[in-house]
């Protein structure tokens, strides 16, 4: 990419990650206020405007700081895989956009119909009460991980790949040390295999009506 090029597409990268995570904390914000207020038309306030946030902020936000960065990782020095830093923020970008989606058209949506449906008096049913646990754990989770991606961009830890040493190698001519060729460090592997796991776990929970909060 062209330098203008790449400070535009850099610039969109942070604006949109930066929206998602504050969209993220005001919805776990309203999250516990939905959870543990007695308040009627709090509760059923704070459930219609998550539902709101996450259709027209979160959604939008989440994909297309997923599609920039994939874009600003390709186009620049950084590369995609090159780098342990850029690798496993784009895995836990992947993982919390999947957990969003499944997240906002399973618990956000059952709690604005709940409390769209329901009269005053039936607000504070087992059902919502169960379906206000689920938001309040996701949304949680959803931070830490935004967090810890937000943490990856400023320190840029653990240095290249075996494939950006390669790489490095066959641009520049400087081989690279034997040790750091010969496998891939086995916390990678692992983390690999905990976000895989997290995934399907978290998509079978929703699929079936459980959640991080069901019974």
């Amino acid at each position: 990419m062209t330098p203008r090029l790449r400070k535009f597409v850099l610039t969109a990268h942070v604006t949109c990650s930066v929206g998602w995570l504050g969209a993220v904390a005001s919805f776990l914000v309203l999250s516990i206020a939905g959870l543990t207020s007695q308040d009627a038309e709090v509760v059923r306030g704070a459930y219609l405007a998550m539902n709101l946030i996450g259709l027209f902020i979160i959604v939008p936000t989440s994909l297309a700081a997923l599609a920039t960065g994939l874009v600003q990782a390709l186009g620049s020095q950084w590369g995609l895989l090159r780098h342990y830093w850029v690798l496993v923020k784009f895995l836990l970008a992947i993982f919390a956009t999947i957990a969003l989606l499944m997240h906002q058209f399973t618990a956000v949506a059952e709690a604005a119909k709940l409390v769209s449906e329901a009269a005053g008096g039936a607000l504070r049913s087992a059902e919502l009460g169960r379906v206000g646990i689920q938001l309040v754990a996701d949304s949680g989770l959803a931070l830490l991980v935004l967090l810890a991606t937000t943490t990856l961009a400023v320190y840029k830890p653990w240095g290249m790949t075996r494939y950006g040493r390669r790489k490095q190698h066959d641009d520049t001519g400087v081989r690279p040390d034997r040790e750091s060729t010969t496998s891939t460090p086995r916390w990678v592997k692992i983390f690999g295999i905990i976000v895989l796991v997290l995934v399907m776990l978290f998509v079978i929970l929703h699929l079936t009506g459980r959640g991080l909060g069901g019974h």
